[in-house]
């Protein structure tokens, strides 16, 4: 299937898929869990669109939310708000000269760092070299091989209790191949730390008296877990269980 609108050839194809933070049939759910799950401030995407042919949108994380910007491929230029980019060179360039965008709230959002399409795990299973910034002429030596933020999650979630099955709410993060729970956010040292790489499934749960739950199995023990809402329980089990697939990768 074509995503250009005129009759590019192959040349331009292949132009756009040298983009390395170019993520093709990403949705825009999809690139809304990456960007604030993995991303930071600034960080942006391009992909497809589904309003048709040659159309594209750019997914920036501003703080705690993503805004998304609509790019169309037109009469062989790039078509960005009032600009229009002859190729896709001066679309990076624009790009690596970190320009301003007024998002509808009237915010100015600046494009930091480009997420790239290719990510694994750091340091743990393989060395990883990853899009820090776009700039005209950059290689693949050029990039920086550290991405301390890739695969991190934390917020606030309600365990239940291993021998009086009571619920408690305990601040979790998700690190590497660690999931640590503290009695609260400010507590420096975990309660428990479980490793990722005993786990053998992660999945909602239904058995208890509560929403939004769901399980990490272990061998000795089964841990239950309450999110505040369906889609931050969603956003921690796609997150394990991700981890789980890259553990198995390693093995």
């Amino acid at each position: 299937m074509s995503f250009y609108s005129d009759a590019s050839t192959e040349d331009t194809r292949d132009e756009l898929d040298t983009l390395g933070w170019y993520h093709y049939d990403l949705s825009r759910h999809a690139a809304e869990a990456l960007l604030l799950s993995n991303g930071s401030d600034g960080s942006y995407l391009l992909r497809n669109s589904n309003e048709g042919p040659g159309c594209f949108a750019l997914s920036v994380r501003a703080k705690d939310s993503v805004k998304h910007f609509h790019v169309m491929r037109k009469d062989g230029c790039y078509v960005f708000g009032f600009n229009e980019y002859a190729t896709l060179q001066d679309f990076v360039n624009h790009f690596a000269n970190q320009p301003l965008l007024g998002s509808d709230t009237g915010t100015l959002i600046v494009l930091k760092c480009p997420y790239p399409r290719h990510v694994e795990e750091p340091s743990i299973y393989e060395s990883v070299r990853v899009h820090t910034a776009i700039q005209t002429g950059r290689t693949e030596n050029d990039l920086v091989p550290n991405a301390p933020s890739l695969g991190t999650k934390e917020g606030y979630l309600v365990k239940q209790g291993a021998f009086v099955k009571n619920w408690k709410q305990r601040w979790f993060t998700l690190s590497r191949y660690e999931l640590k729970y503290f009695k609260d956010k400010t507590c420096e040292e975990p309660i428990r730390i479980l490793d990722l790489r005993a786990c053998s499934a992660v999945q909602f749960d239904y058995s208890q008296d509560r929403v939004n739950c769901f399980c990490l199995v272990f061998p000795d023990r089964t841990f239950y877990l309450c999110a505040k809402t369906g889609v931050e329980a969603d956003e921690w089990i796609k997150m394990l269980r991700w981890k789980l697939s890259q553990i198995k990768k390693g093995q």
